[in-house]
């Protein structure tokens, strides 16, 4: 039997290039299986049509499926449960909310509860090689120093509601590693490709950009806070290749990896770098970050400078993630 796969985040933008990933690195065979909300199905069958002709798909090789992580059985019908079960050998987990100002509630609904009910539903395939959950590098919270991917400790907080869901739901799956072969990714912050730069998620380093952009009349731009902390900015395109090795590498199967640049730039030195790329300027000064935060706690400054506060608190975050890098040939 090959592999067929199943998905769920689709039509998101990492979702959609692992799948054209994955399908390249098995020379486009299998069936693609996505779970999309029904307010998506619009979006899915447009970004289905585009992979299927870019990659010279037949049209019954990827299935859309109508469904809801959040409810029990992914809200699947019975017929395409009994199909799923007998033929899908890797799952993808990718469907959560990523925002760093989510209000707790909606952050549980999907993101853990959403996980409890993938998991329940992966256990009874009956075909399945891999299982592979993507969690993020920052279920560390405020734990700071060297950060192993092998430790999953509980901090004493957390920067916001998305990294204290996202642990939790991490945790849900490593307790899953007894009975399901799964893969753990823990991704830095996702930026463009390395390339080309081609993104559709606007934040991570974007809000520092949308901060530059608006203040850009300015004749002196000073720094925020002092900007020694690192921020691991990882490009998608190493984020999915690196996912899909992993995937189907044998032997790994247990394992967590955090997929983080392994020499990461200081806060001041990416603002340094975007503030003289975008506006041929130097900073000047520095704007404390407490000053930072108030001003950012006014819902209309938020709105206008295209930044959360929430992302603030990664600007002084001292810490070091130490990186597997199996050899990717």
């Amino acid at each position: 039997m090959g592999y067929n796969y199943f998905f769920t985040g689709f039509p998101g933008f990492i979702c959609n290039q692992l799948i054209r990933e994955v399908l390249k690195k098995n020379e486009g065979k299998g069936t693609i299986y996505v779970l999309v909300l029904q307010g998506m199905m619009d979006k899915a069958r447009k970004e289905r049509h585009a992979i299927i002709t870019e990659l010279g798909l037949k049209d019954d090789v990827f299935i859309l499926i109508e469904g809801d992580i959040t409810q029990p059985s992914l809200l699947i019908s019975e017929d395409n449960i009994e199909i799923l079960n007998n033929r899908v050998t890797h799952v993808f987990h990718l469907a959560a909310i990523y925002d760093l100002a989510v209000p707790r509630d909606i952050a549980f609904k999907i993101n853990v509860n959403g996980t409890n009910n993938v998991n329940t539903w992966v256990k009874g395939l009956t075909q399945l090689k891999r299982y592979v959950y993507f969690s993020t590098a920052y279920v560390v919270g405020k734990r700071e120093g060297t950060l192993y991917e092998t430790e999953l400790i509980r901090p004493e907080s957390f920067k916001n509601h998305y990294e204290e869901t996202k642990y939790e739901a991490e945790v849900l799956v490593e307790k899953l590693k007894e009975e399901v072969p799964i893969t753990i990714i823990r991704p830095g912050i996702v930026k463009g490709h390395s390339q080309t730069g081609e993104t559709i998620k606007f934040d991570g380093p974007y809000f520092m950009m949308n901060f530059l952009e608006r203040l850009k009349f300015l004749l002196l731009l000073p720094r925020l806070g002092k900007g020694e902390a690192y921020v691991n900015l990882v490009p998608i395109d190493y984020i999915i290749q690196a996912t899909a090795y992993l995937s189907f590498l044998e032997g790994n199967a247990g394992k967590t990896y955090h997929l983080t640049d392994p020499r990461p730039y200081r806060a001041s030195e990416i603002y340094t770098f975007m503030m003289e790329e975008l506006l041929h300027k130097k900073p000047m000064g520095t704007l404390p970050l407490s000053v930072g935060k108030w001003f950012l706690s006014i819902k209309p400054m938020r709105k206008y400078l295209g930044v959360e506060k929430e992302a603030l608190e990664y600007f002084t975050w001292m810490v070091i993630l130490i990186v597997h890098r199996p050899s990717m040939t």
